[in-house]
């Protein structure tokens, strides 16, 4: 009878058979499964316990899949440029390049020793001149169909990371990687038009699920980021005391049906038609010196801080000259106020205090006028900021606001005064960086041509390797100052030329990472259309939530970009995302070293085994909810395996002295038939608590039957645990097996996944019809006599009704016993 399990030189033994006998690559399957997990950056000193929950979630998949007769594609990789990596590196006294190199080393040894599918012959690091070659190729391509250029706009600058940030790099308008305030500040930079493609960004979101399978927060997020507004561009002439209009300002609204409740314009600070109306007025600004006093102090202010709802309003009057209502010929006072953003819209707007709340709050500080021009509320005391019918609007009075707005804009193209515009938020990415970490931007800058591309043929353009590579905060990068690399010969003259400084941003090399993987081959990289058309789209796509707006975002438009020059086939790469919650530290705070409250997942490995520390991180809650470690979970999580192991080992060990056959009960091969119904559909559904816990049920019944039980019983029970805990089941597994006559090498992940028969549990089961608002959105097996309480529990927890009553009130629950439940929104 097999004693002590011992968790480290099996769990040792079966990661070095998998990679040797690769097992996970079985590649020439006809039905192909890609999954991916967002890639790691190695900027640390290695992972704690929080940082696997995602790999293992996804190893669990992949081993389930595989089982299933997927041929699966589960590769893994570095994303190593960036301020992350090069920060580290400065703190450490450091290079970057060795400290990369060891954290990479110290990432492996541990992502190996948690036993992952990874088909570590397709690993990636964007640091590599092969991979990067391409970042840099892509890049060139994207300045051929002129969606990348050079401009000097004021951009987001960090005064601690010495760098232009590009508006997803921030939260709550500070440095997302240092927590520093953003200064405004003009400076060259390469830029990439990601507004060019704000429709296609926006449009495909509505993707039908099977071509896009992603929650809806995100959904949103993305949409809102993108920030597609409908409305018109308004003209207003400006005249000075003298009567002459020499200057117009366009505003950009989506409620034109309330301009004539518009009585005052605001224009940004930092607007150029203020520049432009100062020294041309005549001297008709009365207040000049205090105008220019405040657009200066506004330039020291963060958007965050210009934009806070919560803070009171400031402006400036700019006495002596008006603007023109064009509909009523009204003159109204212009203010420039840092509440208004230059970069947003036309960076003027009109002001409706009737029907805005922040107008209001303006026109109350400054004593201005307050115009009714929707019927609906008091606006003496608030503003009114729904639709309604227009009054006080001449020739419109009496209309409702969705019509007057149709008929305002053709009235402002018919008499030239504006016409009908969309508008985004979103604005091009900022693509360069004045660091010395990056893919260097393959870009010449010649004297007499002007900007130059650098010819493919001389791709990679490599990063020279430098003693000092500590940012400037001159708006240069550290390569500046190396004049062997930056001068060169022009590609087009080949005249002296200098090469361009700025490198790419940490985001570059992960925007199409998940290519990278079907194209190495030999430590090589190949625009391989045939493995694209293969394995795309990735089938599920497993990360953070906070990448949301940065990392997704960026990836969509690269990919869509080389969908419209032909190397993809598909619109987007990712079909299903799944987010994992965090793992916070056993005091309910964020893991960090700050709290001293991290847990190293080498240290649970050494004392428990990898299998336990899977297991309970698949156990501790649903997936994408954030729950606090717990060691007493780690420890009841071992007790589970040993019980496991010591059961199977006993029946296998009774099994192979007098022989064993199917041994006939009822009750357990109805049980085991619903666990394999039920662990399943958990792990389709990402509920691998549940599954777990279901697993835990069997074990219990087959221990009260232990002498009942069959060696198909326990063959049973480790096929479904092995996604969980490989290494355990494996060795189990081939005790199985070892009196087979067959001397080839079998992995339990070769083996089909158990089916269960509908026959042994629709006595106890019927199928639920779910409606909503009296229409069938799904159905589900479910036990008989379920109560609506647990009906209800048990159908809101499913992804695709979650996302049907996402954000929406539930009115009522209409249940019928053992036949339908509808939910009334």
């Amino acid at each position: 009878m097999a004693g002590k399990y011992n968790h480290q030189k099996t769990e040792k033994k079966w990661q070095k058979i998998w990679e040797n006998k690769g097992v996970y690559k079985n590649y020439g399957r006809p039905k192909k499964f890609y999954i991916l997990d967002m890639f790691p950056y190695p900027s640390g000193e290695g992972l704690h316990v929080g940082h696997p929950r995602g790999y293992i979630a996804t190893d669990v998949i992949a081993r389930y899949k595989m089982m299933r007769g997927f041929s699966v594609l589960h590769p893994i990789g570095w994303d190593a440029f960036g301020l992350p990596a090069e920060n580290y590196a400065i703190k450490n006294k450091i290079h970057p390049k060795i400290a990369v190199d060891k954290n990479i080393a110290t990432y492996k040894k541990q992502l190996k020793a948690i036993g992952l599918t990874y088909d570590w012959d397709r690993e990636i690091n964007t640091t590599d001149p092969n991979y990067y070659r391409w970042t840099q190729w892509m890049f060139l391509k994207m300045f051929e169909k002129g969606l990348a250029y050079e401009s000097f706009e004021p951009i987001n600058w960090c005064p601690s990371c010495k760098t232009g940030l590009a508006n997803e790099d921030l939260e709550e308008g500070r440095c997302e990687r240092c927590g520093s305030e953003i200064e405004k500040k003009p400076m060259r930079q390469w830029m990439l038009k990601m507004t060019a493609y704000a429709d296609k960004l926006l449009d495909d979101l509505n993707l039908p699920v099977g071509e896009l399978d992603w929650p809806k927060s995100i959904i949103e997020q993305q949409k809102n980021w993108i920030g597609k507004s409908e409305g018109a561009i308004i003209k207003f002439k400006i005249q000075n005391s003298g009567g002459q209009a020499k200057f117009e300002i366009p505003v950009f609204t989506t409620r034109v049906d309330t301009i004539f409740g518009c009585t005052y314009l605001v224009v940004a600070p930092e607007n150029e038609i203020i520049s432009k109306i100062i020294p041309s007025t005549g001297g008709q600004i009365s207040n000049r010196k205090e105008v220019e006093k405040y657009i200066q102090e506004s330039k020291n202010k963060s958007d965050l801080q210009r934009t806070d709802l919560a803070k009171e309003k400031t402006g400036v009057e700019l006495k002596g000259i008006r603007a023109i209502n064009p509909f009523n010929s009204e003159e109204i006072s212009i203010f420039a106020a840092d509440y208004v953003l230059g970069h947003y819209g036309t960076g003027a707007v009109m002001a409706v205090p009737a029907h805005d709340e922040r107008d209001w709050e303006f026109a109350q500080k400054y004593n201005l006028p307050i115009k009714e021009s929707v019927l609906g509320g008091d606006v003496s005391k608030n503003a009114f900021t729904q639709d309604g019918i227009l009054t006080n609007s001449g020739q419109f009075s009496g209309m409702a606001s969705e019509k007057a707005r149709e008929e305002m804009i053709k009235w402002l193209k018919k008499n030239k005064f504006g016409d009908k515009k969309i508008n985004y938020k979103l604005r091009d990415w900022v693509f360069s960086r004045q660091r010395y970490w990056g893919e260097p931007i393959p870009i010449i800058h010649c004297e007499k041509c002007g900007i130059v591309p650098v010819l493919e043929k001389d791709l990679p353009i490599k990063l020279p390797e430098v003693k000092l590579y500590k940012p400037t905060g001159t708006g240069e990068s550290p390569l500046a100052n190396i004049e062997e690399w930056v001068n060169t010969k022009c590609p087009k003259c080949g005249g002296p030329a200098k090469r361009e400084t700025n490198t790419m941003p940490q985001w570059a090399g992960s925007s199409w990472y998940y290519l990278a993987y079907l194209m190495l081959g030999n430590q090589k990289y190949t625009l391989n259309k045939k493995e694209f058309k293969k394995w795309l789209p990735v089938d599920l796509y497993v990360g953070g939530v906070e990448h949301a707006t940065r990392h997704l975002l960026y990836a969509r438009f690269w990919h869509k970009f080389l969908y419209d020059i032909g190397i993809v086939p598909i619109k987007e790469p990712f079909k299903k995302l799944i987010n994992q919650g965090l793992i916070l530290g056993e005091d309910n705070r964020k893991m960090s070293k700050r709290w001293k409250n991290t847990v190293n997942p080498d240290d649970i490995i050494e004392i428990y085994g990898a299998d336990v520390l899977r297991l309970y991180e698949m156990f501790m809650g649903p997936f994408n909810a954030e729950i606090a470690w717990s060691m007493n979970g780690i420890k009841g999580m071992k007790r589970f395996l040993d019980r496991v192991h010591k059961l199977i080992s006993k029946i296998i060990f009774h099994s192979l002295k007098k022989g064993r056959g199917q041994i006939k009960n009822k009750k357990l091969e109805i049980l085991s038939h619903k666990t394999i119904k039920k662990v399943t559909e958990d792990i389709e559904n990402f509920q691998f608590n549940t599954a777990i816990s279901s697993l835990m049920i069997l074990l219990n019944e087959m221990e009260k039957n232990e002498s009942r039980l069959s060696i198909a019983n326990c063959q049973l029970l480790v096929k479904l645990l092995s996604p969980f805990a490989p290494h355990l089941t494996e060795e189990l597994y081939q005790q199985f097996t070892k009196n087979s006559k067959s001397k080839k090498f079998k992995s339990i992940f070769q083996e089909l996944w158990p089916k269960y028969d509908k026959n042994l549990i629709i006595e106890e089961e019927f199928e639920l019809i779910i409606q909503i608002n009296g229409k069938m959105r799904d159905k589900i097996l479910i036990s008989k006599g379920i109560s609506q309480k647990e009906a209800e529990k048990t159908i809101l927890s499913r992804e695709k009704i979650k996302n049907l009553v996402a954000d929406k009130k539930i009115k009522k629950v209409i249940f019928v016993p053992d036949r339908l439940i509808n939910i009334v929104l």
